[in-house]
């Protein structure tokens, strides 16, 4: 039977609803806010009412389609959406404005996308920028013919497509990017919210006012059922860790609140923290995060375990048929795999319940209405 079991936290432990919203609200504010690219179709607020947060989720990923489309190909962290989000706005922006502007269209493409830049497009595009409007529902369109991409291809797909489109080689759109880096930030700042943005990032808030979400988060089913779940593990000498695309801080906060993290084997516990430190190492290993199987990796071998440890651990797994990872998604499945481990898969991510036909196809192990029924595999 099991000896380990490593668990995602996002769809598993708590609802992805807010991690969603942060991530609509940041695509919005890169395209809308003045310090961006100030597209007049909308003004940008830090602190939306809820109905407002709604609509523009709808809009910026279509009803969940768009995250629908991310998810199924393996796209887990929430930075990488908002950064493929925007970048297919941007271009698509860039586009409109080919015609008119080729020269600035060219030198913009062929240097680092920084925030500097984003704003400059106001200067060289002036009015011209305002007749183009987001096209929401045409981003799975830009990936047309390209469903053989993995993730890694993915995230750097954007360079082929603006090097065709503006006749230039483009290599500014990857996972190692001024554009990344500016995506990621903003997100932080909706996350987080003014106060544990200054304190985690070291710098100040572009616009004061975000309270952030991170003290908002949604248990997915009641907090005393998942500590029981999870205090059956740990009597049976099962040791319980974490492997999750938040930082260590968006995991312990919330899971400390719901009274939880503390039934976790701490030193089994590996985030999105460790996964950034291991590509600042090691650049040319990067991306690291789920689907590649570093971040279980890291829970397993254990806080103490060197990133060259990680790196180097064999695959799959000799010991993999003692180890049970259970997430919600197919990038955690394609870990698992990776890994040579048993997968329960939760139906408590994005699509629910419809989730179930792709994990059956799949061939996930368990296939759990949530992830309290973990205890009937243990008992």
């Amino acid at each position: 039977m099991y000896k380990t079991v490593l668990f995602d936290v996002d769809g598993v432990f708590l609802s992805e609803e807010r991690c969603f919203d942060a991530s609509a609200l940041s695509v919005w504010e890169l395209l809308h806010a003045p310090h961006f690219l100030a597209l007049p179709q909308a003004e940008h607020d830090v602190q939306p009412e809820e109905s407002a947060i709604r609509l523009i989720r709808d809009r910026v990923f279509d009803r969940n389609r768009v995250l629908d489309w991310m998810k199924t190909r393996g796209l887990n962290s929430n930075w990488d959406m908002v950064y493929l989000a925007f970048a297919g706005q941007l271009l698509l922006l860039l586009k409109h404005l080919y015609p008119t502007h080729p020269t600035e269209v060219k030198d913009f493409v062929s240097q680092p996308i920084t925030e500097e830049a984003l704003a400059g497009i106001q200067q060289w595009a002036g009015k011209d920028k305002n007749g183009f409007a987001p096209e929401f529902t045409r981003f799975p369109d830009l990936f047309a013919g390209q469903e053989q991409l993995d993730k890694m291809a993915l995230l750097t797909y954007f360079n082929t497509l603006a090097s065709d489109w503006f006749d230039v080689e483009v290599k500014q759109f990857s996972r190692n990017s001024a554009l990344w880096e500016c995506c990621y930030s903003v997100y932080q700042e909706w996350y987080l919210g003014d106060e544990l943005y200054r304190k985690s990032e070291g710098v100040d808030v572009r616009m004061p006012g975000k309270v952030g979400f991170l003290q908002q988060e949604i248990p997915i089913v009641a907090p005393e059922r998942m500590g029981e779940m999870l205090k059956l593990l740990k009597e049976k000498g099962i040791a319980v860790g974490i492997g999750t695309g938040r930082t260590f801080e968006e995991t312990a906060v919330p899971l400390k609140q719901l009274g939880l993290f503390g039934l976790f084997d701490k030193s089994h516990i590996a985030t999105a923290s460790d996964v950034i430190a291991a590509e600042e190492a090691y650049p040319e290993k990067a991306p690291l995060g789920k689907p590649e199987p570093y971040t279980y990796i890291k829970a397993l071998l254990g806080a103490s375990s060197s990133i060259e440890a990680c790196l180097d651990c064999a695959l799959p797994l000799a010991e993999g048929a003692e180890i049970l990872i259970v997430g919600d998604s197919v990038a955690d499945f394609l870990a698992a795999r990776k890994m040579g481990c048993a997968f329960a898969a939760t139906l408590t991510g994005l699509t629910g319940k419809a989730a179930r036909a792709k994990f059956e196809q799949l061939r996930a192990d368990y296939i759990l209405d949530d992830v309290t029924e973990l205890m009937k595999v243990f008992t």
